[in-house]
């Protein structure tokens, strides 16, 4: 069988009912597009880790923000950033967690929404998101700079494709803000799926490596590149429909 028949079936096959165990499963739960970027991106910037941390960390957040994260956001307060000092994930310390929420408060009462602030970077002549992840990733370290926050864990919140980093956090988040079907939800329907970059992480890098869609050994952005460049191959409008399926074959340690 083809690769490309392969990828399709799996596509296919890992629909909404085997979304689980997934951070991507809280945000169906949400109507609200806002609830569903804000919970997003925070979800994202926490999604490092086993996948039980990950989801363990997704309710501590939801119940912290009373299950409303973007009206919790653009309302908060001190008494709520002493709820969030309490939220830690590996090497983010609560104090990480409050200069998140900060910088997110800042975005949604000057901007409306974090799409805004991103697409503030966006170039629809560019061939991928790189330099929009650059430029909004920097603008966020500049904020963490100036409000004398930069610290180690508010850093690799947003880490650089010109540092080498895959941005796989990153990356998947625009994955469910951008692409439409059963899972991924499409609200921030002015960026094409055709420029996304597949969210690299190790069972990516391993089973891409396997199907010869990268020659490269270590994790980085010109990985993440070189699998979505031969992905577009096989779908040159949607090449990142397929990182769902292939990720989930190796978190469940299943043959491709």
């Amino acid at each position: 069988m083809k690769l490309k028949e392969k990828l399709e079936i799996h596509y296919k096959a890992f629909d909404k009912s085997q979304i689980s165990p997934d951070p991507l499963e809280i945000l169906h739960v949400f109507e609200s597009d806002l609830n569903k970027e804000a919970l997003g991106l925070i979800s994202s910037i926490f999604a490092y880790g086993n996948i039980k941390q990950i989801i363990k960390g997704q309710e501590r957040i939801l119940i912290a923000t009373g299950y409303y994260p973007h009206k919790f956001i653009l309302n908060l307060s001190h008494k709520d950033e002493n709820k969030l000092r309490l939220i830690t994930h590996r090497f983010y310390t609560g104090d990480d967690t409050v200069q998140l929420f900060r910088a997110l408060s800042h975005i949604y009462n000057e901007y409306g929404s974090i799409k805004e602030y991103f697409l503030r970077y966006y170039d629809a002549k560019e061939k991928n998101l790189k330099n929009a992840i650059e430029g909004f990733s920097l603008s966020l370290i500049e904020y963490f700079r100036q409000k004398n926050a930069l610290t180690h864990g508010t850093r690799f919140m947003f880490p650089l494709p010109s540092a080498g980093s895959a941005c796989k956090r990153m990356n998947l988040f625009l994955r469910w803000m951008v692409r439409k079907d059963e899972l991924d939800f499409g609200i921030w329907n002015e960026i094409s799926p055709a420029k996304l970059v597949i969210p690299v992480d190790t069972h990516i890098a391993r089973i891409c490596k396997k199907l010869k869609l990268t020659q490269l050994n270590n994790v980085s952005w010109k990985m993440a590149e070189e699998i979505t460049n031969n992905l577009r191959k096989f779908d040159p409008n949607d090449p990142v429909k397929y990182d769902f399926a292939i990720c989930h074959i190796g978190m469940r340690k299943m043959k491709f």
